[in-house]
């Protein structure tokens, strides 16, 4: 289990993700078991690929009660109100930028803790903040996010990147975490609102 900060910007992660995969599951008008399942994959699948990568077994969620009921918590008041949603895509969006901002900086961290240097850290907060939603798009039959044209994989990147630069300042290291998450969180909806993408290639 983590511990401090870093404990709490995993539970803000851990409902994040939990309601984007609720959205996601309604959206294709899965039942409760359904929205359940999908919700728990998003929520826990980028930290368990992660955990399993560095050798933290048994995975974090397995001994951390804190997270099943965070998880079970969303899911059912993200199903009891978000029928009076009329734009779910919206709420969606937002929740899972969010969701991408928290889960990068915890997999930064859980690197350094490692003693990786800051490639592997920047590559462990990609893969804890994107495999989730790769899982949920996948189980969704979706082509996921991470493999198409959007930015979203390189906003984790760009804000590992930042991270390691200011880590390097006078600034207050809980200010550097925050400032990340929200860069990480901006260019997500930055990228989106002005369609900002990666080249594509194509073969004619």
């Amino acid at each position: 289990m983590y511990s401090g900060f870093l404990n709490l910007i995993d539970i803000l992660g851990t409902f994040a993700f939990a309601v984007s995969g609720v959205f996601s599951a309604m959206e294709r008008k899965l039942d409760i078991f359904g929205i359940l399942i999908i919700s728990f994959v998003t929520a826990i699948g980028g930290g368990t690929i992660r955990d399993i990568l560095v050798g933290n077994l048994p995975v974090n969620w397995l001994h951390n009660d804190t997270a099943i009921w965070v998880i079970l918590a969303s899911a059912l008041l993200t199903m009891v109100f978000g029928s009076y949603f009329k734009h779910l895509n919206t709420f969606l969006f937002l929740f899972d930028a969010l969701g991408l901002g928290l889960f990068t900086i915890v997999g930064l961290e859980i690197g350094l803790r490692k003693g990786f240097g800051a490639g592997i850290c920047i590559a462990l907060g990609t893969i804890s903040a994107c495999f989730g939603g790769v899982l949920r798009d996948v189980l969704l039959n979706k082509v996921p996010l991470i493999f198409q044209k959007e930015i979203y994989a390189l906003a984790c990147i760009l804000g590992g990147i930042a991270y390691f630069m200011l880590k390097r300042t006078a600034i207050n290291g809980d200010v550097v975490t925050g400032l990340c998450i929200f860069l990480i969180f901006s260019i997500r909806i930055i990228a989106v609102k002005f369609h900002l993408s990666l080249p594509q290639i194509t073969v004619k």
